[in-house]
């Protein structure tokens, strides 16, 4: 009996075996493992590489970063209400990508602060365009039965890339005699093996609803994303609050004693853990109701904030690390679960992308807020905050979700 990709023709099929999972969710999770392969082999090394290499001031570094992930969040928005009116999700899953690809050799011929930050603003509007089509196309091919299971599949293997890259990183430096730029000029194969991929072995259905085409972003076609929706959005935004940039696991490390060159180690046991932990979680996400997971990811980010606040031993700020990394299992793959389910058909790429610019930009605040608390106050101050905002959103944030999963209704047509 043949299947069509994401459609099982055996009903109330069990979710349980690896071929429930549509092939072109394997293909997307290979695309996010070499592209955040080759991103991470330069972000471990980049703000070394600007501060030694190129001379800028570490307050130059935190503006290219800041402005990074700004245009990231707010490029989100727009990519998925374009492939909602478009009806297509690959071409700019594929112009997402191929534009990050087309940036990575940049960092490796770079002599000023002013290119870097050209690249990494033109490789964040690549993450912005890709993001919110690649979640809504893995919704769209996905049965809802194993939605969860779906999505913590493609974030385990996006979380692979995140600490294959630094680990390749320290391995490059110590072959290649420190020198960066080869490194950089390496890191650019696994970016072009994920533009290719996503080129040749990412397919969408062949035919798929398709929002009714009008004016840029109305306010009448997001009144029709639903009161569920939005309670989805306060979750996330308010979960987010709690969750600050990783870069200050970094810091207290290394404030703890972990020695500058094995820095990029942190990032390998957050997401080690994290890779490990997310398909597991996205399983149960089609199990449990979701708020039992949340809860849990919730508990894991405070004790988190707990150890990394107190511990003075470095081997109990990795355990922090650990948990770090646990809670981000839980959540991130059920919170993308909770924006398909709660999201009509048609909608579903700005549901996305509406919901990654809210929590984009709860990062910024809370990042913004951890650093002033790190300044004035210390690190005990910052991840004391982070953890009393996880109880906050403990107690203000779940009650807003149900108890089990919603049916997606059909959207109206936009007039």
């Amino acid at each position: 009996m043949r299947r069509r990709e994401g459609v099982s023709l055996i009903p109330n099929a069990a979710p349980s075996a690896r071929s429930s999972i549509p092939r072109t969710v394997f293909a997307l999770g290979f695309v996010s493992l070499f592209m955040d392969t080759s991103s991470e082999i330069i972000h471990a090394l980049l703000p070394l590489f600007l501060t030694t290499t190129l001379g800028v001031s570490v307050a130059m570094v935190g503006l290219i970063d800041g402005i990074a992930e700004a245009t990231a969040a707010i490029s989100k928005i727009f990519s998925g209400y374009v492939s909602d009116r478009i009806g297509r999700r690959k071409p700019l899953i594929v112009l997402g990508y191929g534009m990050a690809a087309l940036t990575k050799p940049l960092f490796a011929i770079a002599q000023g602060a002013g290119l870097v930050l050209g690249a990494r603003f033109a490789d964040r509007i690549g993450k912005g365009l890709r993001g919110a089509p690649r979640d809504a196309l893995v919704a769209d091919i996905t049965p809802e039965a194993v939605r969860g299971r779906a999505f913590g599949l493609r974030q385990s293997m996006d979380t692979v890339g995140a600490f294959v890259g630094p680990l390749l990183a320290i391995g490059l430096m110590m072959a290649l005699a420190n020198n960066m730029r080869t490194v950089f000029w390496i890191a650019v194969i696994p970016a072009l093996l994920s533009a290719a991929i996503a080129i040749v072995w990412v397919r969408e259905p062949p035919a798929r609803p398709r929002a009714t085409p009008g004016a840029p972003i109305q306010l009448r076609g997001i009144g029709g994303l639903g009161s569920g929706f939005w309670k989805v959005v306060i979750v996330g935004f308010v979960f987010t609050l709690a969750r600050f940039s990783e870069a200050f696991l970094v810091l207290i490390a290394s404030r703890r004693g972990l020695p500058l060159a094995l820095a990029p180690l942190v990032l390998v046991t957050m997401n080690a853990v994290y890779a490990l932990g997310a398909y597991p979680a996205g399983i149960l996400a089609d199990r449990v109701p979701a708020r039992t997971l949340l809860r849990w990811g919730l508990v894991s980010l405070t004790l988190a904030d707990a150890l990394l606040a107190l511990a003075s031993q470095l081997p109990l700020v990795f355990v922090g690390i650990a948990l770090w990394g646990a809670h981000m299992a839980l959540t991130q793959g059920l919170l993308s679960k909770l924006v398909a389910d709660h999201s009509p058909v048609t909608l579903r790429g700005t549901a996305f992308g509406l919901f990654n610019l809210v929590t984009g930009v709860a990062m910024l605040a809370a990042s913004v807020l951890a650093g002033v608390l790190w300044d004035i106050a210390g690190p005990v101050a910052t991840f004391a905050t982070g953890g009393a905002l996880a109880l906050l959103a403990l107690g203000l944030a779940l009650p807003l979700l149900g108890s089990a999963p919603p049916r997606v209704r059909p959207a109206k047509p936009t007039p």
